[in-house]
């Protein structure tokens, strides 16, 4: 009826309840303890099935929560140079120079932060998932804003606003980058590059509603109302359900308190096309952001106060969300695009427009320049979540992509300052947009390496499967010979003992 009732535990009878003799008895025995050890030690680990991306369904979903939450962060952060004006009335006056210089460390110290938490949020995201730390970023960064709209000095406004409120951003940014790779994997770059284009939407449209509100309502409305878009942010955090298995769980050690190994993830070190990744970015970086913070200025010495410089900021917006979404689906679908070398040639254009900057004497050359480093700015920007899957695999990509953007808040700080010292100390803007194009022609070259180091793993991976396969092969055919010529032997044998008995019959 069933196998445990077929099963003969005292080697007295078999399953027909026959008499077993001794031989049998014997046979039966070492049959029942060397049959189990051969599987045992036969049969592989326990191997988890190979993940497959729906590739859509509930993801489409993820993708729009996603999307709002790269443009509510990246869309006040970047407006906080609407915000900066209507600061320095509340706080004192606009011509007010040293206030000029407190109140921009406001805004300076809530996007470095957003990238310096980057490591941190790394951990808590392997930790307790991508949905508990977006939800709680969102939480702490709506109430860092909302304190910041009951604020009446600039003192606590470095805390609730450059402080909490950016490290609640930086919480909710990040995992919405690595939530992705739990839904796509052959439309990752066509989906980051819809993502990122939220942060340009944003951008361009944000400005207006700001402007509106803080003129009819004031600055401490205007926050409020803010206030909303984490709300709406936190909501969206909720959409992130992981598909992907936690890669270690407390159990494993025996603590409370998780491994070492999951604080710290050294394997993303391991990989050298990862290392040179994580050294180029941010090189290139020292100079990318020059021409962003240091533009509009230039343009009011060298074409008047009545240019309208507003339009340069619409041009780059514009095309660098057309961008995201130009390269996001070229990096998918045309064959032979290699991603690494699109970030390249994106460091490279950038670059070379950072130094035509300054040779533009005409308003039409300048819309020109800024076309093209918004274009390819946004080719930047939506290749990095791929990239880092693809170097570092989809159980590490959360501290990889972590430690690089805390990486990146480094020449993010130092570059514009330089470029301003270097203004204040010759004059003019010129040989500052000049060796800001240096920086990222550098780090474009240091990343061709990527692609030479990545073939030459994968040639050095495959070769040793191969040498595996024929050590396996030559086994296998080395114990079919033995086991040939030990039948050999045994057919030899009884065929001589066939003729013996025959010789002494006869």
């Amino acid at each position: 009826m069933t196998q445990g009732n077929s099963t003969v535990s005292d080697g007295d009878t078999a399953g027909t309840g026959e008499p077993l003799a001794a031989d049998d008895k014997k046979e039966q025995l070492e049959t029942k303890t060397t049959v189990p050890q051969q599987q045992e030690s036969a049969a592989p680990g326990p191997q988890e099935p190979e993940f497959v991306h729906p590739e859509g369904g509930w993801g489409w979903v993820v993708m729009l929560a996603a999307m709002w939450c790269n443009g509510s962060v990246f869309g006040i952060q970047n407006a906080f140079g609407i915000l900066f004006l209507s600061l320095l009335r509340e706080f004192g006056s606009v011509d007010d120079e040293d206030l000029r210089f407190k109140t921009s460390w406001v805004g300076s110290l809530s996007m470095g932060m957003i990238f310096f938490c980057s490591p941190i949020v790394s951990v808590f995201t392997d930790i307790f998932g991508c949905r508990i730390t977006a939800v709680g970023g969102a939480a702490v960064g709506l109430v860092g804003l909302l304190a910041s709209s009951f604020i009446k000095s600039l003192g606590p406004m470095y805390f609730t606003y450059g402080i909490v409120f950016s490290c609640g951003c930086s919480f909710a940014y990040q995992p919405s980058l690595v939530i992705l790779g739990h839904y796509f994997k052959k439309r990752l770059g066509l989906v980051n590059g819809i993502v990122t284009a939220g942060s340009s939407f944003f951008t361009v449209t944000l400005p207006f509603l700001l402007s509106g509100l803080l003129k009819s309502a004031g600055l401490h409305t205007t926050m409020r109302v803010l206030c909303i878009f984490m709300f709406v942010l936190m909501l969206a955090g909720l959409t992130y359900k992981p598909l992907l298995p936690n890669r270690s769980s407390h159990s494993q050690t025996g603590s409370r308190c998780p491994p070492m190994s999951q604080l710290f993830n050294i394997n993303i070190w391991k990989s050298i096309g990862y290392r040179i990744w994580a050294f180029g970015i941010p090189a290139a970086l020292y100079g990318y952001f020059v021409p962003y913070v240091h533009l509009m200025n230039h343009v009011e010495e060298r074409f008047g106060t009545d240019a309208s410089k507003e339009v340069l900021l619409m041009c780059i917006g514009i095309t660098s969300g057309l961008g995201r979404l130009i390269f996001g689906y070229v990096a998918d679908y045309v064959r032979g695009a290699n991603k690494v070398y699109l970030q390249v040639s994106s460091f490279f254009v950038i670059g070379i427009m950072s130094m035509m900057i300054p040779l533009c004497h005409v308003f039409g050359g300048l819309i020109a320049v800024c076309l093209l480093m918004g274009l390819f700015d946004g080719c930047f920007i939506c290749i990095m979540g791929p990239i880092a899957f693809e170097l570092v695999g989809a159980n590490d990509v959360s501290q990889a992509i972590g430690f690089l953007l805390g990486l990146m808040s480094v020449p993010m700080t130092v570059g514009p300052p330089i470029a301003g010292f270097l203004r204040d100390r010759l004059g003019t803007y010129d040989v500052a947009f000049y060796l800001a194009g240096i920086p990222p022609i550098i780090g474009g070259a240091v990343l061709c390496l990527i692609p030479w180091v990545e073939n030459r793993r994968k040639k050095a991976e495959k070769d040793v499967v191969s040498k595996e396969q024929d050590v396996t092969q030559t086994m296998l055919g080395h114990e079919k010979t033995q086991e040939d010529s030990g039948c050999v032997f045994v057919r030899t044998c009884v065929k001589t003992l066939q003729q013996t008995v025959k010789s002494i019959v006869l």
